[in-house]
């Protein structure tokens, strides 16, 4: 495996029309403080959106003060994992994801809310906060196809961190089109054994999770889009800090990924500096 590094400036192609993005963070068992300003710096820099942080009380603390005006914005990109939100709030980020808003689930996203049904069903599966059989199947690809498996055990693992390549499932979409079908992420957790509803998923993109990393030995979804309602949603397991957040990979998947969730289409080209199937690139 080759590592190379993109040495050119990414220069802003503004927009006439930016999509509002609204990041959600303020707790998380990862370092929301330095993943949210590179998740801005990244939306940013594609001039397609004008983004905002809205980050929460700390830990313990009153959540009944957080009150997103979600519907001010196309899409909400969650960088959160913590204390659960107040009952209005949920209810508001539930209409304003099925009534068309879009949403994406950043890595450790996908650890929150396990018992909140509806949060559940946006990300179609997650890991973690105690989630077992009583939240739904595994989700894997086997034989060309994804497969969804009811039998105990906990949701959520990841072995060593390392390298890993990606394979795209569905080149056809819009977030994928036009990708090299396999490709090498940078030093990243590749997540497993997610598990919850697993309903209404289109899997873009896997990885191997090898034993020898202590892995499950199993294709493991690592980029998915769910429909809910008449909402988009772009999960990403990818991205556990600033350094696996260096990779091309995860930074135009990230792009593509939230324009989708925001409008339903893709306009971006991909890059020259897009990794191979052997040689991870970072910006």
């Amino acid at each position: 495996m080759v590592v190379g590094m993109a040495v050119l400036a990414v220069a802003p192609v503004w927009a006439a029309d930016k999509s509002a993005v609204l990041i959600v963070d303020g707790q998380n068992n990862h370092k929301w403080a330095e993943t949210t300003p590179v998740l801005k710096r990244l939306l940013e820099e594609t001039g397609r959106f004008r983004v905002e942080v809205a980050t929460t009380p700390p830990k313990s603390g009153d959540m009944s003060q957080f009150k997103p005006e979600f519907a001010k914005y196309k899409v909400v990109v969650s960088n959160y994992n913590g204390d659960a939100w107040s009952a209005s709030t949920n209810a508001a980020f539930e209409k304003f994801v099925r009534t068309g808003g879009g949403f994406v689930s950043y890595h450790a996203a996908d650890n929150a809310f396990p018992e909140w049904k509806e949060f559940n069903e946006m990300i179609a599966v997650g890991g973690w906060g105690n989630r077992n059989e009583q939240s739904g199947p595994y989700a894997r690809f086997r034989n060309g196809k994804l497969v969804v498996e009811q039998k105990p055990g906990p949701g959520g693992h990841h072995g060593m961190r390392h390298p890993f390549q990606i394979v795209v499932r569905n080149p056809k979409h819009p977030i994928t089109a036009g990708l090299p079908e396999k490709w090498m992420h940078n030093i990243d957790e590749l997540y497993d054994s997610l598990r919850g509803p697993a309903q209404h998923i289109d899997l873009l993109a896997t990885a191997f999770s090898e034993p020898s990393t202590k892995g499950t030995g199993e294709h493991e979804p690592m980029l998915f889009t769910v429909r809910y309602g008449k909402g988009r949603v772009f999960h990403t397991t990818l991205g556990h800090d600033v350094e696996a957040m260096r990779c091309v990979g995860f930074i135009v998947t990230l792009q593509r990924g939230t324009e989708w969730a925001a409008t339903g289409k893709v306009t971006s080209k991909v890059p020259a500096d897009f990794p191979t199937a052997d040689t991870v690139k970072l910006r």
